[in-house]
């Protein structure tokens, strides 16, 4: 580095290690900011300094350009790399780190601000002979953006149809119109997320193209005129328009296609002056035309299967650029060998229409192995709140063909040891596995083809046998637990004076309960019956929090940890989170039908549409909570009256948090 010294990583989690370790290597000082919730995050600890930007909501921390630029100022660092998210797409960011005589580690602000525009962006890029998705964006004098002329260029252009926010991403103020009776309420609902989410309701039309892929171009360029493309990445497994897992190269690329794509997105960025890594994003059709959608104007979330496939470090060629030296290698000099998939792990639950899931993490161990990256910014201990994206890491596999990084990365899906959050591991094994993948003849559509809400909400459901392990497990724990504070002779374990009689155990596993009854045979052995099936198993300690199951002559090692009355399990690669209700009061059994409308998770209220008297009907929203990124419509439980609010627009509470409380009685009074 000739000017780069210390570079500020204005951004946290995995990206921010990401890049404090590329920059470690080069030998650069680095600068980590944090707010109050990431005091002790790891990107904090591996950085040389540290400067506190605030406190934890992201308008008042990372989101805060002042911060930012006084912590570099405070730090002596004379370069910032913004990551990816927060600002990184931000133009004014970019112009202020110029104006205070900082390198911005990233492209020209005139191109951030440009491709950060849908419409704008489409527009250039139809001036430059790219080839563009059919649709509309008042290209000319005197078009309207408004609902009315909205509609009407909608009814010419046909459905399907995508309505679109010019501005963001992200899947927020997107709309698929399949029925003409539904275009005017796409259009109001996706402008009216468009301007909570960006703060702009400007609004594009699209012609849906069925069966597309979604793929993108990498793309580099330096100050001397060169650019290049380091091939292309699939990301058509998707959910709400947002990337799951993403693979380079494309199952559906030929050698052939992929020059010509390469090409045109070389294309795009010359035509804008570009500088810097950026992503040109294309939907291919089922016949193989590729139509331009839009342009990251930073590094990517699924980077690391391009630094895979190409032996690259992105970030370092992010930074030389940045520095003012040429590109590292040219078109003909760049290579790409083998395959390789990444899946992004979330703190969230399929089983519950991915909510996303808060706490602390009682356990984090990665995965290791021959071709195995895991690219993550926790530590056990910490904990995961509702302040920022859902995202914990990513899983990377390599492999010398697609199927062998398929099946790495499976296993180091099933290695993977998460305690304390519920997390999407199952969800991504599933999709691995299933055999629309693993062909890889797949589509944008694949989640919601393959993956119905019922079928999500059965994933890692414990079979009988699974049920007696699980309860045996719980009882044996607690027999451990109690012979150490009581100080008992370990030969004693499992000892009891009455071992003919069977102890009740009931587990809560999720959305369902089941009830057990376990007898001891042995201090090994134990007898648990489910139902009217009975299961005979051995269980045998392996150390701390690890054990080895035997049922019907097959082994299988158990991870697990407990906190209180909630047992952490992982068998097979699923993990469960098991709650203790044995001796729950049956009054609780019935809150559910109180009228009490609770927050399912730690989140930040940005709506609240009820008030005290007002009637309601079941299923009217009567709050919306905002947790990683993520609304959530909080709705009347029956049809009643509102006859208690107890939250304003900003605040922030946490799960189960009585947020309103409907009667059917307009007489009734809540506590």
């Amino acid at each position: 580095m000739k000017r780069i010294h210390k570079v500020l990583v204005a951004n946290r989690g995995e990206i921010a290690v990401r890049v404090l370790r590329t920059c470690r290597a080069l030998g650069v000082r680095t600068v980590a900011v944090f707010s109050d919730a990431d005091r002790d995050a790891p990107h904090v600890r591996l950085a040389d300094e540290a400067v506190r930007l605030g406190p934890a909501p992201v308008k008042e921390s990372y989101l805060c350009i002042d911060r930012v630029l006084a912590a570099a100022a405070a730090s002596g660092a004379n370069a910032i790399h913004p990551g990816y998210g927060f600002l990184s797409e931000n133009a004014e960011f970019a112009r202020a780190c110029e104006a205070a005589g900082l390198v911005f580690i990233g492209p020209p602000a005139d191109a951030i601000e440009l491709m950060g525009n849908k419409r704008q962006a489409k527009l250039r890029m139809q001036a430059a002979d790219v080839p563009c998705i059919p649709g509309y964006e008042a290209a000319r004098p005197g078009e309207s953006l408004e609902d009315d002329a909205l509609v009407r260029e909608g009814e010419r252009i046909g459905l399907p149809l995508m309505v679109k926010a010019a501005a963001g991403g992200g899947g927020r103020g997107m709309r698929l119109v399949r029925e003409p009776g539904a275009l005017l309420e796409a259009i109001r609902s996706a402008r009216s997320e468009a301007t909570n989410a960006f703060g702009s309701g400007e609004l594009i039309l699209e012609r849906a193209i069925e069966g597309a892929r979604h793929v993108e171009v990498q793309v580099f360029a330096d100050a001397h005129g060169n650019a290049v493309h380091l091939g292309e990445r699939d990301c058509s497994i998707q959910r709400r328009h947002q990337k799951v897992i993403e693979e380079s190269p494309s199952p559906a690329v030929t050698p052939e296609l992929r020059e010509r794509m390469g090409a045109v997105a070389v294309q795009a960025i010359r035509s804008i002056g570009y500088r810097g890594a950026g992503t040109i994003e294309f939907l291919l059709s089922p016949g193989g035309d590729f139509f331009f959608m839009e342009m990251n104007t930073r590094l990517q979330v699924e980077h690391p299967v391009t630094e895979f496939v190409t032996g690259l470090d992105l970030v370092e060629w992010q930074l030389r650029v940045a520095d003012g030296e040429p590109l590292p290698l040219k078109q003909t000099e760049i290579r790409f060998r083998g395959h390789a998939i990444e899946a992004r792990l979330c703190a969230e639950d399929p089983a519950r229409g991915f909510l996303p899931q808060t706490g602390r993490l009682l356990a984090w161990a990665p995965p290791e192995g021959e071709g195995v990256r895991v690219d993550h910014g926790v530590r056990e201990g910490q904990d995961i709140t509702p302040f920022y994206d859902s995202m914990q890491a990513k899983l990377i596999a390599y492999g010398p063909d697609r199927e062998t990084a398929r099946e790495r990365l499976a296993l180091a899906l099933r290695e993977l040891t998460v305690f304390g959050v519920t997390t999407n591991a199952t969800f991504l094994q599933h999709v691995l596995a299933h055999d629309a993948f693993r062909s890889g003849r797949y589509n944008t559509g694949f989640v919601a083809e393959h993956l119905s809400p019922e079928a999500l909400g059965t994933l890692g459901q414990a079979s009988t046998e699974e049920q007696a392990l699980l309860a045996a497990l719980l009882f044996h724990d607690d027999a451990a637990a109690l012979r150490q504070r009581a100080g008992f002779d370990t030969a004693l374990a499992g000892w009891s004076s009455s071992y003919a009689l069977p102890v009740p155990i009931v587990l809560h596993d999720g959305g369902t309960e089941f009830r057990a009854s376990v007898r001891p045979v042995t201090p090994e052995e134990y007898e648990v019956r489910i139902g009217d099936a009975r299961v005979a198993l051995r269980l045998r300690s392996l150390g701390a929090e690890r054990a080895e199951v035997e049922i019907s002559d097959r082994r299988r090692a158990v991870r697990y940890r407990r906190a209180g009355g909630t047992l952490w399990c992982s068998l097979d690669g699923v993990t469960r989170q098991l709650r203790d209700v044995t001796f729950r009061l049956p009054s609780e059994r019935e809150r559910a039908s109180d009228g009490r409308v609770r927050a399912p998770m730690d989140g930040r209220i940005i709506r609240v549409s009820a008030e005290v008297g007002a009637t309601v009907k079941r299923g009217d929203v009567l709050v919306v909570l905002e947790a990683m990124k993520m609304e959530s419509s909080l709705a009347a439980p029956t049809d009643g009256v509102v006859t208690a609010v107890n939250v304003a627009v900003g605040a922030q509470v946490p799960a189960r948090h009585v947020v309103a409380v409907v009667s059917p009685d307009a007489k009734e009074v809540a506590a």
